[in-house]
Formats: structure tokens, sequence, C-alpha cells
């Protein structure tokens, strides 16, 4: 396998839409890790993002480094490309250190009958029964098995190869991370399916170390996990199975580990996950992209005055382009646009409502997942307001940080390592 530079065990995605909270959120992992639970920080946003925002991939190395330099960080920190394609990663290469791929497109356009021959004759291991520690059956994987998950992800991961290979030449392999994201198709991965790709990649000479598979449920921005959570910890368990296994029979990277996206918000699960991973020792890689954003509403609602205003102003335009804005993101949201109030009913609002309504906290009557739902994805309203939105984020600096930083240590990195307090 080839060289890569080494991910911590624990790591935490933390996506900035406006490059303002890399302190408050690095100040979460502070915290985390002076309770043992550490995480290894790892900034990341999309081409989309840098796109709607108008901003490019070396800013948020930029807000990364100074907020690192600011908290006088010592431990290692990761800047993520994230969802990037060979079409896109070019302007990523330079100030990342993390790559996650996303051949997402590839995934069920079939492979060439001859290499798809060619992977099963290369893994008879995977014909017959396969047995994995710690899952109670063996599987029983029949040839033709092998050969339809291969022609539905072979040349995804195929095209995940040649993009590895394109960062490798330019960065060198041992100076960035590789995840190969595969949540963004039509039904979960089952276990056996998880294992086959592994070999595929494996194959492809990929060190990949971490893995984002889709698992049962809906993984909704910004909201909890919509599902059957003994189902999801069932799987769960059974994926890290597979990659303990994987590892050691493919030769993959020690430090392979599972990749959870849209993992912001997911509070029914983080406690089996955490159990799941105290028993396989295993680490994980939470990323959270828009749970950020909103926490930035959150502390301009509760300043108030010019602060609250902005937030308002900016639910009434969304309100108003609520299917162009929600068509991008139509299988990772559901809203109920019954339960969205009229734009007149928020004008009306006090900050406490307002921040009711948006605030992810399950127990208070007036939170609003449908709300909360059209603010996650509406984050190129406040880019449209340019300097009079930033202008506000430093006017409340200290409101929004700790809304920022209260947010992923108590309601996400506490729940995950720690257990609930």
């Amino acid at each position: 396998m080839n060289k890569y530079l080494l991910l911590g065990k624990f790591s935490f995605g933390m996506g900035d839409r406006f490059a303002h909270q890399g302190k408050a959120q690095l100040q979460a992992c502070v915290l985390a890790t002076e309770l043992g639970a550490e995480f290894i920080p790892v900034w990341n946003k999309s081409n989309r993002e840098h796109t709607f925002i108008g901003t490019e991939p070396s800013s948020l190395r930029a807000e990364a480094d100074a907020a690192v330099a600011a908290l006088g960080w010592k431990k290692p920190y990761h800047v993520d490309a994230d969802h990037i394609r060979l079409e896109t990663v070019d302007r990523f290469i330079a100030p990342s250190d993390f790559f996650t791929i996303d051949v997402a497109d590839s995934i069920g356009k079939p492979a060439s009958p001859a290499d798809v021959k060619a992977f099963a004759d290369r893994h008879p291991e995977l014909t017959g029964s396969v047995t994995i520690p710690h899952i109670d059956h063996p599987f029983t994987i029949t040839r033709a098995e092998v050969e339809r998950v291969a022609n539905k992800f072979l040349l995804a991961v195929q095209d995940a190869g040649k993009i590895y290979r394109h960062i490798t030449v330019v960065k060198g392999a041992a100076n960035f991370i590789t995840e190969v994201s595969m949540d963004e198709t039509d039904s979960p991965q089952t276990p056996p399916e998880l294992l086959i790709i592994l070999a595929a990649i494996a194959d492809e000479q990929i060190p990949i170390q971490t893995i984002a598979p889709k698992f049962t449920g809906r993984f909704n921005k910004g909201v909890d996990y919509v599902g059957d959570v003994p189902q999801f910890e069932k799987e769960f368990n059974e994926d890290l199975a597979v990659i303990a296994y994987a590892i050691a029979k493919y030769g993959l990277p020690p430090s392979l580990k599972l990749s959870v996206h849209s993992g912001s918000d997911k509070f029914s699960i983080y406690e089996p996950m955490r159990k799941a991973l105290k028993k396989f020792n295993a680490g994980v890689h939470i990323k959270t992209a828009g749970t950020t954003w909103l926490e930035e509403l959150i502390g301009l609602a509760e300043a108030g005055g010019d602060g609250l205003e902005i937030a308002k102003e900016i639910y009434a335009y969304s309100i108003e382009h609520v299917d162009e804005f929600c068509a991008p993101y139509a299988t990772v949201i559901d809203i109920d646009k019954a339960k969205l109030p009229s734009a007149a009913t928020v004008n009306g609002w006090t900050s406490q409502q307002f921040v009711s309504a948006l605030r992810h906290d399950q127990k208070n009557p007036e939170y609003n997942p449908s709300f909360r739902q059209l603010l996650h994805v509406s984050f190129k309203v406040a880019a449209k307001k340019g300097d009079r939105y930033l202008n506000a984020l430093k006017k409340h600096e200290a409101v929004v940080a700790k809304n920022v930083t209260a947010n992923l240590f108590e309601r996400h990195m506490k729940p995950l390592l720690l257990g609930k307090a």
C-alpha cells in the first residue's frame, strides 16, 4: 500500500461557510481533549459551497492555520477538499491535506464485463462462506453476487483511483489523507457489499483511511437521525467488523475507519456509535457542515437588534425561494412546508422565539425542524449580504462563538466519546 499522511483515531469534520468560526470550533476540540475525548479537527468545505459564497480553497487553509495559531493547538489538524471530483480537484490540491473523493455519479454505472470478471477471478476468497469475527453468522456469497456488486461499484472505485493518483502526482502520496464517499446512492450497502468494495479499493492501491457508506435511515441536514436505531446499530457494528477484517485481509491502512456524513445533530445514534467504537476499539470520522452556520444565525438572533434583523431577513428571502433552495438538497432534507411560519409571523418574533425555533433542542416545544432545515440550505442568502453579514458576525463575535463552541462540544463531542452528561 502507498504511503499516506496518518489521520488520528477520532476526527471531526467541521464546516464553516463564512470562515469566521475557526477559533470557536477549535475551542470545542480543546475542551474535549481536556476531558480525554480527543478529536482531530478537520475543516471541510465543498466546491459547491466555495462557488455559492465566492471563496477559494486557500481561504479555508488560512482560517485553520489562524485558529491553530491563536489557540496554540499542538496536535494535528487538517483541511478537507470535501466532495471533490476529477474536474474540481485541482483548485484544492495545494491548500488541502485531506481529500473526500466523491464517486456517487459513478455508482450503478456498469463496469466493463472484463473488469468484473477479472475482479471476481482475483478474489475467490469472497465466494462461498465468509466468516468475520464479531458477526453472528458467516456470509454466504455466490460468484454471481460478487459480480453483481462489482458491476455496481467497481467503476466508482476505479474513478476514485484515478482521482487519488491525480492528487498523488501533484502532491505526493505521503502528504494527504484519502476518504472515499459512497453514501450518496440509492440504498445502504450491506456488510458483504462493503467487504467487496474494500477489496476493490485495495486493488486500486488507494490507502483509504475513511470510508463513508450509506447507512439505513435518513441523514438529513442539521436534524436528528430518522430511522430504525436498532437496525442502524446492527449495521454500524457489522461495518466495523468488516473494516477490521478487510484491514487484515487486504493490507489496508490500520487507521481505516467509518466516516459518517451529515453526522451533525444525529443525537439518537451517538450512544449506539459510542458503544460500538468502544467494543471494537475503533475510530470514527464525523463530518458536519451547516450546523456551524446555523449557530451563527442563532447567535445573531440571540444578540438582538441588527443581528436579529439580519436573521429575519434571511428567513424572509428563504421562504420566498423555498423550492429553489431545497432542490439541490432534496435527498438530504425533509421539510413540511405546512410547518414553515410565514415571513410576517417570523418578523414579529422576539429573539427568544427565533432562537427556540432554530436551536436543535428537542425538549423545547417551539423547536421547528422544518424551519431549521430550510435555513440550513439557505446560507447563500447570507453570502449575498456580503459585508453586512460578515460585519454582524464580527460585532457579535462573543455570543456567536459561545453558541458554536457549545453546540460542537456539548451536543456532539461529549455524547460521541464520553456518553451523555
